[in-house]
């Protein structure tokens, strides 16, 4: 984005380029060159500057980028319930961090593709994220009433809505990955990446082991389980799905989607821990649901210092995975490294 300095750049370089067509660039002073290039120099310092480093920033910046297209997106379409049209809108356009939908973006990028390519991928992989935090929400699942900060959308809208709702994002996310004219055996793996990894193989079979083992004997090999099809197998999807955009190769795909699944295993574990460490105001949710409801999770099974331990040897399988794509995909192992030390 240009800063309010260049077009007094643009302006100054102009006149410069009438004076020498005239014959009177001699009236300029001598220096006048040098100081146009001094004030090019600063202004692109200071838009280097600005360029978001840090993964939270970057993130930032992202979300707002998306967020116009996804609210455009989600904009209500002729005919459909108004009630069910602003349920619907209301969880998706919760502030999030947009970490799927991201991973999405520069995954097709670092095969060699353009983010344009990959928005409608990026789209509906958020569409079955807001689906999976309004049905989580429920009172027959996880029963929370408050989602980053805000009543949950059953709060709002009532059960009966927040449940269709929700089964209208998953469908969403479906519909999207074929509006785009792509090839047909493109669109095929897509919409196959993205069920297995919502279905019963993926998240959803998760959340059931989840629900059915509340109460049971805190076992590590379950938590696995339950936290590679819960939470990794969406980011697995979120990052294959990028790939396949992008046109990557088949070893492409699998060395971003092992990235993906790792990093979703440690997204996880932080999860498990803010539970135990943080804090409501941070969270924008109530804590220590999980111990409450005797959930299956890292620190039940191994404790904090333990689960922090395994995250991080998460995170240096995950930085290996992307090695292939260094030091294009540095951002990601930032990322990834950013994912076990956040606080919200």
């Amino acid at each position: 984005m240009a800063t309010p300095a260049w077009p007094c750049v643009f302006r100054y370089a102009k006149t410069c380029s009438r004076k020498r067509e005239h014959g009177t660039h001699h009236l300029m002073r001598i220096s006048a060159p040098a100081c146009l290039r001094s004030l090019i120099t600063t202004m692109c310092a200071q838009e280097q500057a600005d360029v978001p480093t840090s993964p939270r920033d970057i993130l930032g910046r992202f979300a707002a980028e998306f967020d116009v297209e996804f609210e455009r997106l989600l904009g209500p379409p002729e005919g459909v319930p108004e009630k069910l049209s602003e349920s619907m809108r209301y969880t998706a356009l919760l502030p999030g961090k947009r970490v799927r939908p991201f991973l999405v973006c520069r995954c097709c990028e670092l095969v060699g593709g353009q983010r344009s390519t990959a928005w409608t991928a990026a789209t509906a992989i958020e569409c079955v994220h807001a689906f999976s935090l309004i049905h989580d929400d429920l009172p027959a699942l996880d029963n929370d009433d408050v989602r980053r900060g805000r009543p949950s959308n059953h709060k709002v809208y009532g059960e009966h809505v927040a449940i269709l709702a929700g089964d209208a994002l998953l469908t969403l996310g479906f519909e999207l990955l074929t509006r785009e004219p792509v090839d047909p055996g493109r669109a095929l793996a897509m919409v196959r990446v993205l069920a297995v990894g919502v279905g019963h193989e993926g998240m959803i079979g998760g959340q059931t082991a989840d629900v059915l083992r509340e109460g049971t004997a805190p076992d590590l090999e379950l938590v696995r389980s339950i936290h590679r099809r819960k939470t990794a197998a969406l980011f697995e999807a979120s990052c294959r799905l990028g790939a396949l955009a992008g046109g990557g190769s088949a070893d492409q795909v699998d060395a971003l989607g092992r990235y993906g699944q790792l990093l979703g295993l440690a997204f996880q574990i932080a999860d498990d821990l803010l539970d135990v460490e943080g804090t409501g105001e941070a969270l924008g949710k109530k804590t220590g649901k999980d111990r409450q409801r005797g959930k299956q999770t890292h620190p039940a099974c191994v404790g904090t210092e333990g689960s922090r331990e395994a995250a991080r040897e998460l995170i240096v399988r995950a930085c290996s995975a992307i090695a292939p794509f260094r030091p294009a995909a540095d951002d990601l192992a930032d990322l990834a490294r950013y994912v076990v030390d956040r606080d919200f």
